[in-house]
């Protein structure tokens, strides 16, 4: 099939740039920027559109940069879909990428929301998970590359922070010392306070190797807390300073926005009546709420952040209800509510999870969402309108990445008078 030549004409959700073939067939380009003209590779027609890749770029559009990474050039890493973007392109179409889900999906008249941009484009990641792959000596851990379950090896990730390349660069050599498997990951974290962890998950067989990686670690300087996690177990430490596992567990990627974010979903909740904070993590919201006065309920399914929650709550003399469940098993049963907070994964709220909350609606719902379709699809279900969603922000909480957070604040219309 011979070479076709598209403008990409604005990007999708996922991050790829769209166009039209010569036979008008919508197709899906990754790596591609509004405005550039490109000379496709390796079309694959599906029944109603195409996915093609950059075989040459013969005019770049408006907002196309060199990318800083090296493995984003080299390696087509995955972690980033938006490093060629300029950071006003990224921003622009995030913020596009939410009005245009709330306006098609949940069918709501509302403009593109203000978009907060992060303080650091690069640099802000406290958190990066490695997959390790190889053998014996041969062992290394890295990135998946794009659209695939390859893995190359890491040297340094620009948008992690800068003691997580350091401590990388001081554990590279001691990768021998991880646990073998087919399915074993390597997390580093670095908390908002200076303390690092280590977090080893899998691992066929008992592991040993924990004082190895300690080792390396303060050879370079470094006292992190090494965590491991086998295949259904429990999160034990291993070696370094004592820790809090759930604290380390939950940490925030982008701890600067995460916390205007949080400041931001406080302010859009009362000061005193019943609160449900729904899939809590950690608690951090729960605890602000209930040091308000706040009576207040939180459901997390992970045992451990419900546990963490718990003593947090005990040690500052607070009064909260904690629940270890799944939201859709438990909400029907605590609601009513004045307000409920909500920030489900990117799947977004469970049917059962909907259909409690629209046969009882809060006077306010304030949902946090990583994904604008299913945020779409949950407010269409809630039966929202224009009228009822009152607050909609942004957050560009995953710079380089076509990722992006949304605050959303239903208020229940008040009842006509009879």
């Amino acid at each position: 099939m011979s070479a076709e030549t598209v403008t990409i004409e604005r990007l999708a959700a996922g991050g790829d740039g769209v166009g039209h073939l010569a036979d008008g067939v919508t197709v899906f380009v990754p790596r591609a920027a509004p405005g550039d003209v490109v000379r496709l590779t390796g079309i694959v027609r599906r029944r109603r559109h195409a996915f093609a890749r950059v075989g040459e770029l013969v005019a770049a559009g408006e907002g196309r940069v060199a990318p800083r990474c090296a493995h984003f050039r080299d390696d087509g890493c995955g972690g980033c879909q938006w490093q060629h973007l300029a950071s006003e392109a990224q921003r622009a179409a995030k913020a596009r990428l939410v009005g245009d889900a709330l306006r098609r999906i949940g069918k709501l008249a509302v403009n593109d929301p203000r978009l907060m941009e992060s303080p650091d484009a690069f640099g802000y990641r406290g958190t990066i998970t490695l997959t390790v792959a190889g053998r014996g000596g041969g062992r290394f851990a890295g990135f998946h590359r794009e659209g695939g379950a390859e893995v190359f090896p890491l040297e340094r990730c620009e948008i992690a922070a800068e003691p997580l390349n350091a401590l990388w660069a001081a554990l590279r050599p001691a990768l021998r010392a991880l646990p073998e498997g087919d399915d074993v990951r390597l997390a580093l974290r670095a908390t908002p306070e200076g303390a690092l962890h280590v977090m080893v998950r899998g691992g066929d067989t008992a592991w040993m190797g924990a004082p190895a990686l300690d080792a390396a670690a303060r050879a370079a300087g470094f006292a992190p807390t090494v965590w491991w996690q086998p295949a259904g177990g429990a999160v034990r430490r291993m070696a370094g300073p004592e820790a809090d596992a759930a604290a380390a567990a939950f940490e925030q990627v982008n701890a600067a926005v995460a916390a205007a974010l949080r400041e931001d979903v406080l302010a859009s909740l009362p000061a005193v009546g019943r609160v449900l904070d729904l899939y809590a993590g950690a608690g951090a919201v729960g605890l602000a709420l209930a040091a308000r006065g706040c009576d207040v309920a939180t459901v997390e399914v992970d045992a451990r952040a419900v546990r963490a929650t718990k003593a947090r709550a005990a040690e500052r003399g607070l009064r909260l209800r904690a629940v270890a469940a799944k939201v859709e098993d438990v909400l029907a049963g605590l609601l009513p509510a004045d307000a409920v907070v909500a920030n489900p994964p990117r799947t977004g709220l469970e049917a059962a999870a909907s259909a409690a909350l629209a046969a009882a609606p809060p006077a306010r719902l304030v949902y946090v969402s990583c994904d604008p379709a299913t945020l779409a699809r949950d407010l269409a279900r809630l039966g929202a309108t224009a009228a009822r969603l009152t607050a909609l922000r942004a957050y560009d909480m995953f710079p380089q990445t076509s990722h992006v957070e949304t605050l959303a604040v239903l208020d229940r219309e008040p009842e006509p008078a009879r």
